[in-house]
């Protein structure tokens, strides 16, 4: 499904996934109808305390830190077995990078950030974010450190596509008319997975969720730390939830914010998600009518009436698409469009910049607004490369679950209830649903719910208006965590942690600072 990850960066629409592919599952594992929390779905099996002998050379690994280039901040290479159950096997090599607690106050530990995806780099949401933007005071007490997991960014990424390939991907048409259409999006998901198959054999089977928190304690270990203090947002949740799940005895104070729900099958999360962002675009259409450059429609316009225009709108585009002075020559289709759109959906203060690039698109006949969303979702630069981003996302969530349909004709029977859920984008969501059926290797995850008995307070949060990670997720995270303590946040937007409510940062701040979690079901508008 589209990529759930934080927003919290310089620059716009952060992540999402290839209306054309990436809506890959979720990330749990699925196969199964049963329903969060569901004592039907059995429970993540903790790993045991003791560390292997045979990972003991991993444990006690040295880290050599080296300048990034980037003023502050250190880096290194963490070495993981590719394979735990052979860890003879081989090894793949991970990118870490720290910025060291500046003072004053006694130095808490580590406090490793992840931003989501998956596929997100967390060295660059350190480097960008996190370790100059976290509140001073977090900053003071812990040295900032960010592992970017196994396939992604600088940790030997997965490779499927070059750049002129991906831009026939992301513009393909994943709201077929006719059994011709269907073919050539079935054409498109086989060849994005036979070329990720072909350029990532080695690593393709090795990039689950599971070994990626594994490879967290390594690190955890490597820095000296008893306990593992985390802040993950969006699918960072559920490798955080993950690692207490095996770990419980480690986790120190972890914050899972925008959280996932494990114990989903793939369907399943991709029908909430899609319900998610019809509920962001409703947000968005109720304040576009109060604005007076609202393109699709004016004061007292209904939202409803305010969808049906933006989708007579991609049906205008998926017949003839519009130029964008684009110098590779691509135009904004339907496809393109749909991505700029849900780009801006996860953070309210991009409406403006949505507005002004459907004003250019439908008044104008010009797509380059809508296309610079899209290309910033997707991680395209300007000279037509893009982050691995992509290819990241779809070999994990392929490999920890299931795919959520298998054929074409399972996705049409689907079609009414993604429509259901989203008259705007459930047509196009329910398609991209289907990449993951013809991905080259079998996925070895199962939806489990997680518990983490005898862990140390973990607090959730959730925000009531999530496009990405839907409110529900976050209270199902928190009712299967024995330890969980759930905080809310009445609002819109991806994720809330550093947003701009004081509610939130104070409580989370509190808990990283001083251990001292907020009371479970505490909200904050």
């Amino acid at each position: 499904m589209y990529i759930r990850r934080s927003l919290r960066r310089s620059r716009t629409g952060v992540t999402l996934l290839s209306l054309a592919a990436l809506l890959v599952s979720g990330c749990s594992a699925a196969g199964t109808t049963s329903s969060a929390g569901s004592t039907a779905v059995a429970a993540l099996v903790a790993l045991p305390r003791a560390t292997p002998s045979a990972l003991a050379p991993y444990y006690g690994q040295k880290l050599s830190w080296r300048g990034c280039g980037v003023p502050g901040f250190e880096c290194a290479t963490l070495k993981a077995p590719l394979d735990y159950a052979d860890p003879g096997a081989g090894d793949v090599r991970l990118a870490v990078a720290r910025k060291k607690a500046t003072g004053p106050g006694k130095r808490l530990g580590s406090l490793l950030v992840n931003p989501g995806g998956p596929g997100g780099s967390a060295v660059g949401y350190l480097q960008q974010y996190a370790g100059i933007g976290y509140p001073a005071g977090v900053r003071a007490r812990y040295d900032m450190v960010a592992v970017d997991p196994r396939g992604v960014a600088r940790s030997e990424p997965v490779e499927c596509l070059d750049g002129r390939a991906m831009d026939t991907y992301t513009q393909t048409d994943t709201t077929p008319d006719d059994q011709r259409e269907t073919g050539e999006l079935v054409d498109a998901y086989k060849e994005f997975a036979e070329g990720c198959g072909s350029h990532s054999a080695r690593l393709l089977r090795h990039v689950s969720t599971v070994e990626a928190a594994r490879d967290m304690d390594i690190l955890r270990a490597v820095l000296g730390d008893g306990k593992l203090h985390y802040v993950g947002a969006s699918y960072g949740t559920f490798l955080g939830a993950t690692y207490a799940g095996l770990f419980p005895n480690r986790v120190g104070r972890l914050v899972l914010d925008g959280a996932m729900d494990p114990a989903l099958p793939a369907r399943r999360l991709n029908l909430d998600q899609t319900a998610g962002f019809e509920t962001a675009f409703q947000s968005f259409a109720k304040d576009c009518v109060t604005r007076s450059d609202c393109p699709l429609g004016g004061k007292g316009t209904a939202p409803a009436k305010v969808g049906e225009n933006l989708k007579a709108f991609f049906r205008k585009l998926d017949a003839h698409p519009i130029p964008t002075g684009d110098p590779d020559g691509r135009k904004l289709g339907e496809a393109l469009a749909t991505t700029g759109v849900i780009a801006a959906m996860y953070d309210e203060s991009t409406w403006e910049q949505l507005r002004e690039a459907l004003n250019s698109a439908i008044k104008d006949k010009d797509g380059a607004g809508l296309l610079a969303l899209s290309d910033s979702y997707y991680e395209r630069d300007a000279d037509g490369r893009y982050a691995n981003l992509m290819a990241a996302n779809a070999a994990v969530n392929c490999l920890d679950l299931p795919a959520a349909f298998s054929t074409p004709d399972q996705v049409e029977k689907a079609l009414p209830s993604f429509e259901k859920a989203s008259p705007v984008f459930g047509e196009g969501l329910a398609w991209t649903s289907l990449n993951c059926a013809y991905w080259p290797v079998r996925p070895t995850g199962e939806p489990h719910r997680i518990e983490a008995k005898g862990a140390a307070p973990i607090v959730v949060v959730g925000t009531t208006r999530d496009p990405a990670t839907p409110y529900r997720w976050a209270r199902s995270l928190a009712h299967q965590l024995t330890s969980a303590r759930l905080l809310t946040y009445e609002g819109d937007g991806h994720t809330a942690y550093g947003r701009g409510s004081a509610c939130i940062d104070s409580a989370i701040d509190t808990y990283l600072l001083h251990g001292t979690p907020p009371t479970d079901g505490k909200r904050c508008k």
